[in-house]
């Protein structure tokens, strides 16, 4: 990933992404379903990351933290004495200080190359941020989390994964869906394919890249996070029986964890340092 990506990136969550709209809501919530029905499966899934640290300790490191746009994110530092944003964006970090005051400390930096000293931090907490690295940087991204964590803590992490399997298994039926209702059909971007990095440039790993790269080098565990995409949630979960059906989801994401960490849309990535 080249320092002109990087660069547009920033602009993007600068100028677009973590701005307010008139609903209140940035930018960035269209990549999230707000809708009342899909709510209770949203927030549980969100507090999942508690599955993945330690309730309490000095400081806790949100490692592309964006402006901690939902209610839930702040939990994961509730038992902590600080938490320090980073972020590349510093209109992120302009709206985490509104949000989270003198309980932040905020630090504008890259994912890649952490400004912290060795075991500084009793947690570490990344939400959807290490995609938007190119590939080649996410085992860098990945050994920074881990030297910053202190001996003996974990880290916790949430990305998507690339074609994850129950996403392309459903695929086809949005695309059915959206011919129905006279949409064209959505175009899916390159992988790796910087020439198309524009706006929110994102990379994603699947599970025998995490094992290979990533599980070589540390202890990893990889749990459920959230299964379902946003486009399959938004096309298929109606309000009639909709609630139900992600009580039965979840339930299930919980009784077959490693199945739906793998194949679902977001895993989460624990990381343990001995």
């Amino acid at each position: 990933m080249t320092n002109d990506t990087k660069q547009k990136v920033r602009e993007f969550y600068d100028e677009i992404g973590w701005q307010q709209e008139e609903d209140g809501l940035y930018q960035n919530a269209r990549y999230e379903d707000l809708r009342p029905v899909s709510r209770e499966y949203i927030h549980k899934t969100r507090l999942r990351v508690m599955n993945g640290l330690f309730s309490t300790g000095k400081f806790i490191l949100d490692a592309g933290s964006g402006p901690v746009q939902y209610e839930e994110y702040k939990v994961y530092s509730q038992g902590y004495q600080k938490r320090v944003c980073l972020d590349i964006s510093i209109q992120a970090l302009r709206e985490a200080r509104e949000r989270i005051g003198n309980h932040g400390l905020f630090v504008v930096g890259d994912l890649a190359d952490l400004p912290f000293k060795q075991e500084a931090f009793d947690g570490v907490v990344s939400m959807h941020a290490i995609h938007h690295l190119g590939l080649t940087e996410h085992p860098r991204a990945y050994r920074e989390i881990y030297r910053v964590l202190a001996s003996g803590r974990t880290a916790a992490i949430v990305n998507g994964w690339h074609e994850p399997r129950l996403t392309m298994v459903t695929e086809p039926l949005i695309g059915f869906r959206r011919r129905l209702s006279g949409r064209s059909a959505k175009k899916k971007k390159e992988w790796q394919n910087e020439a198309n990095a524009t706006g929110t440039f994102v990379q994603k790993m699947t599970p025998e890249w995490l094992r290979r790269e990533i599980g070589s080098m540390m202890a990893i565990e990889i749990k459920p996070w959230r299964s379902l995409s946003t486009r399959f949630l938004r096309w298929f979960v109606r309000p009639i029986g909709g609630r139900m059906f992600l009580r039965f989801v979840f339930w299930l994401e919980d009784l077959f964890p490693k199945f739906f960490a793998e194949n679902g849309q977001y895993p989460l990535i624990v990381v343990k340092k001995k």
